[in-house]
This record gives structure tokens, sequence and C-alpha cells, in this order.
């Protein structure tokens, strides 16, 4: 079964067109070393009546984009070997530089998932 790197972040919208190019770059590192998907997905249809919706999960405030993202492997190991990969990948840390992201780090979160259902 696949597994997956998912991430919940805040961009601040004025900033996103930036996020967008540094994500499409990582996401073309990350499928060279073997991820199956990369996405990253702007939210735009946030405010539900039910549930807790991301704008209330995230704290949005004016100007705040919510962004969810994933990525697929075929496996928690596939995915250990790709990151190590990525990590050594020079290319990657001149775009990610961690002192000049468009977002606050701090309110990212992130995780690897097992796929429980695959329809």
């Amino acid at each position: 079964m696949a597994y997956v790197d998912g991430f919940l972040l805040v961009v601040p919208t004025d900033k996103l067109d930036e996020y967008k190019k540094i994500s499409k770059k990582a996401g073309k590192i990350w499928r060279e070393h073997g991820a199956l998907e990369y996405r990253e997905c702007a939210g735009d249809d946030l405010d539900l009546s039910f549930g807790r919706p991301f704008p209330k999960l995230l704290k949005l405030k004016p100007g705040e984009t919510a962004v969810f993202s994933w990525i697929v492997y075929r496996s928690r190991a596939q995915r250990d070997q790709v990151n190590a990969k990525v990590m050594a990948d020079k290319r990657l840390h001149s775009v990610m530089k961690p002192d000049a992201m468009p977002f606050d780090m701090k309110k990212m979160s992130m995780g690897g998932f097992t796929v429980v259902v695959d329809v």
C-alpha cells in the first residue's frame, strides 16, 4: 500500500506566487528521486458550516491562505530512500532556505501516513 507525506501550512496570500515557484522546483526534485505524486493545493472554499473549518483550525488571519500538500510514495521504505536523496540534493538547498521561506515554518504541520483505503 502507498505511503503519503502530508503538509498543512499558512502562506501569506501576497506570497503565494513565490511559494508556488519554490514548490514547482521542489516538486520536480522529489519526482526525479522517485516520488509518485507531488501536490500543492491552495484553499479557496474553506468557510464550511460543519466540522472544524481549516480557517478556524489554522487560525487564519485576513491575507493568509491555507495550503494543503502531499507527496505519494510506493511505501514508507521508499519514502525514506527518496527523502534521503532529496535532502542531499544541492538544488533543494538553493530553493528552500529556512530563513527566507515565504511562510512561517512554525505554523506548518506535517506527518507520514499509511494509506488505509485506496478506491
